[in-house]
């Protein structure tokens, strides 16, 4: 390593150390009266707003709503508010995710979704930040600074804070997500194959980044790290559509990481995946929490230990190419866009 490459990524490097703690802080939050205050319990559906990693775990805690609520969960494009007139929201609860809570289009989309009918709740990293100050309800990601530009600790604490409130909302996954936060509390978050998965990802060209339900919102924080922080070619997918058109794509080098979050429920599906790309001779990585001892874990607690498994390797994938993930050249950590 070059002496001027000493310092790279020490930032990354203790911030999603401490992801497993921020998760247990921020998944243990009751917010049960201020969820009862604002009616939550009675929406008939939830939309989320959120752009990048914000958007992975909106897409982690959309399944786990979906699960335990029964009702509709699906992203909105946050354009919807800030360059159009807005969509009629009325009845439902808009779910506003943003680490520091500054974004334009994210203000614009938690005011105009308020101004059209919608409960509006913030999960925000930032302490008064303008998303905050716009919603009825703001949950606070409690994750202290974050200083890298990747999003790594609160991302995770991002998917904790949304449990919080399906723990407020729905009493019996409280107890669920009770017993999840106590497991972790005594998990590493060091993969027994981490060199193994750091070696595959130094070879690979292209990478696809598979999961099903929370994990297929895991898959896409994980792929865009790879972008991000190593200028390695990843793809998101779910495990029912990568077999059909994407498969052709493995007739050219590809690494598969699989993130199998567990649930009984997904693992034909996964097993098929795994298979199918084993056949054709890709190089196939799969981790679950089984292989860090984890127990009882909720889906998306699941998927929150893949992701602060995975930011590690990341890390060291990215000093090893000689690139400094805590400040990716092309990046900023507050996204002005519209």
């Amino acid at each position: 390593m070059k002496p001027e490459q000493i310092e790279f990524g020490h930032l990354m490097a203790k911030e999603s150390a401490q992801s497993l703690a921020v998760f247990c802080t921020s998944a243990s939050q009751d917010l049960t009266t201020q969820v009862a205050a604002q009616g939550i319990d009675t929406v008939r559906a939830i939309y989320t707003i959120a752009r990048g990693s914000s958007d992975a775990a909106a897409n982690i805690l959309s399944y786990e709503f979906m699960r335990e609520m029964g009702v509709p969960v699906t992203s909105l494009p946050p354009s919807v508010f800030s360059l159009g007139r807005g969509v009629d929201v009325a009845g439902a609860a808009v779910l506003v995710i943003s680490q520091s809570g500054a974004s334009d289009d994210l203000v614009h989309s938690a005011k105009g979704a308020a101004a059209k009918g919608a409960k509006v709740i913030a999960i925000t990293n930032q302490p008064s930040s303008p998303v905050e100050k716009a919603a009825a309800l703001a949950i606070p990601i409690g994750a202290g600074p974050e200083l890298a530009v990747p999003a790594t600790k609160t991302v995770i604490g991002s998917v904790a804070a949304g449990m919080a409130l399906l723990s407020a909302l729905v009493p019996s996954y409280g107890l669920r997500a009770k017993a999840a936060i106590e497991n972790l509390h005594q998990i590493s978050s060091v993969h027994p194959k981490a060199n193994a998965l750091q070696a595959s990802l130094l070879r690979a060209r292209h990478v696809y980044v598979i999961g099903r339900d929370t994990g297929y919102g895991a898959a896409h924080e994980v792929a865009l790290k790879l972008k991000e922080c190593c200028a390695i070619h990843a793809e998101a997918y779910s495990a029912s559509e990568v077999l059909h058109g994407p498969l052709q794509l493995a007739t050219n080098p590809l690494m598969v990481l699989i993130l199998d979050t567990g649930a009984d429920d997904i693992q034909a599906s996964l097993d098929q995946a795994e298979a199918r790309f084993r056949g054709v001779g890709c190089d196939v990585q799969r981790i679950s929490p089984a292989d860090l001892d984890a127990r009882d874990l909720t889906p998306a607690a699941a998927a929150s230990l893949m992701l602060a498994v995975m930011y590690p390797i990341i890390l060291k994938t990215a000093l090893a190419l000689g690139l400094n993930p805590d400040a990716p050249e092309t990046l900023s950590k507050v996204t002005k866009t519209t």
